[in-house]
């Protein structure tokens, strides 16, 4: 017998149950959904891991027959008020509880937001409204996406979701008013603090958060979780001079030097920037003042055509030493996780080309992409932060033994390491692994596990005929 014979035949005689082994991180995250039917709980649990295994196919493709199809589209009807009224908040309710309790396993966690807009233009959904362009058809998303220090995503806490409403003749938008979404944000991410005690929960938005009202409200409540935000304003202090020069006017506090990654086309590049910080004290819309600081980490000697670096920051954290500024840096630096999963979310899992009829059934599959997305981006982050791990923490023994054999490699003869597994599989997704590359990306991910979990739908098939 060739070695390869081997390792089919060792892939084929091991039992498992493959439709346990497929949905058990499913399980675990939507443990004790309350959808009103058990029946419900169990589709969730099986829809969400079809999602997982292939996140760039149509929800027909991503089914295995047009029974289990109409099934997923039978869940999603029971958003219509003529059904259950099924929220998109019943869905991620486990899930959220699930990302508490690993938050609460760390010291210090980061609650990221940001709004991405969802393009539907052109399909006929009921319920969307206008977006950047009043001609356009979509919908909103703005999630709370919570990281450790080392970027390791822990899940979603919270979420908006809306679609604007037209605007009037004269101009104005009716409706809830938008900014509302960030101070409420944080409003939500200051009510977990008060039950995480031994957590520091750190909210962290670009420059659509800096709004007094989040500030003033965050500064009444006693920033029960600290807050980092990029500055947009540049506002009048109170001896009359402007925010930003009044900051640039001290001396740097001392340098920070970091590599940033390769992004919208331009090569990944060393970063050297100067440090100068200061407190200021802003109006608390009561007539007084309150007191926060102002960092500003100001790129030096970027190379001739590309734009230099800078970022202009508010805390509530005084920073009183060059490690304390360094830290608000490193703070910041993981906002770019949360674009990593709307990256997943929309280019991975293509929820812009859901055909649902209306946004009440978009909702409720945004709700499950979006975990299966944090479910994606936690494996490539895994694989950087706890490069060490057995492979079977992660992926079943199907899985991992299946991306050496469809890369016509030997099957190792003990477990692998997370690392190495995931290499694998981002190969079979297009991963060159070159000597300079790095580690993989999300997208070779994505790509190269629907290619495993095919070929492992495929051996069980098999063998269920006796092929095998």
């Amino acid at each position: 017998v060739t070695p390869r014979k081997q390792e089919h035949t060792l892939l084929a005689n091991r039992p498992f149950c493959e439709e346990m082994a497929m949905t058990t991180w499913a399980m675990e995250e939507f443990a004790g959904a309350k959808l009103g039917d058990g029946r419900l709980n169990d589709r969730l649990i099986k829809l969400a891991a079809r999602f997982a295994d292939k996140p760039t196919a149509s929800i027909p493709g991503a089914c295995p027959d047009w029974a289990e199809t109409q099934a997923v589209y039978r869940f999603f009807d029971q958003a219509s008020d003529d059904k259950r009224s099924l929220g998109w908040q019943d869905i991620l309710d486990p899930h959220i509880a699930q990302t508490e309790a690993r938050m609460r396993q760390h010291r210090i966690v980061l609650c990221l937001q940001d709004s991405t807009e969802l393009d539907f233009n052109g399909q006929g959904i009921d319920g969307l409204g206008p977006l950047s362009y009043e001609a356009q058809r979509g919908m909103y998303l703005h999630p709370t996406y919570v990281v450790t220090l080392e970027r390791e995503p822990l899940g979603i806490t919270d979420a908006w979701m809306w679609a604007r409403e037209p605007k009037g003749a004269d101009g104005t938008r009716p409706g809830i008013r938008e900014s509302r979404r960030w101070t409420e944000g944080y409003e939500r991410i200051a009510e977990m603090a008060a039950t995480m005690p031994d957590t520091r929960l750190v909210y962290v938005a670009d420059r659509e958060a800096d709004i007094a009202e989040l500030i003033q409200r965050a500064h009444a409540l006693g920033n029960p979780a600290d807050w980092l935000i990029r500055s947009q304003h540049n506002r009048c202090l109170p001896d009359g001079a402007k925010l930003w020069a009044a900051v640039l006017a001290g001396a740097p506090l001392g340098e920070i030097e970091f590599m940033q990654p390769s992004r919208h086309g331009q090569a990944a590049r060393t970063v050297r920037q100067q440090l100068f910080a200061r407190p200021v004290s802003l109006a608390d819309g009561q007539g007084g003042g309150l007191s926060v600081t102002c960092l500003i980490a100001k790129e030096t000697g970027a190379p001739d055509g590309v734009k230099p670096v800078e970022w202009r920051l508010l805390t509530n954290r005084a920073a009183q030493t060059l490690d304390d500024l360094i830290e608000l840096i490193e703070w910041y630096r993981c906002r770019w996780e949360i674009e990593t999963f709307f990256n997943v979310l929309k280019n991975g899992c293509r929820v812009e080309a859901l055909q649902l009829g209306s946004v009440g059934k978009i909702e409720l599959a945004l709700a499950v992409y979006m975990v299966v997305s944090w479910r994606l981006a936690r494996l490539v982050r895994l694989g950087r932060t706890h490069p060490d791990l057995a492979a079977t923490e992660l992926f079943t023994d199907e899985e991992w033994k299946g991306a050496y054999i469809l890369a016509k490699k030997p099957v190792p003869k003990t477990t692998p390491t997370l690392r190495e597994v995931i290499r694998r599989i981002a190969m079979l997704g297009g991963f060159l692994a070159r000597k300079g590359d790095g580690e993989p990306g999300v997208k070779t991910l994505w790509l190269g596990f629907a290619r495993i979990r095919d070929f492992v739908d495929g051996v069980e098939h098999m063998r269920s005929i006796n092929a095998i």
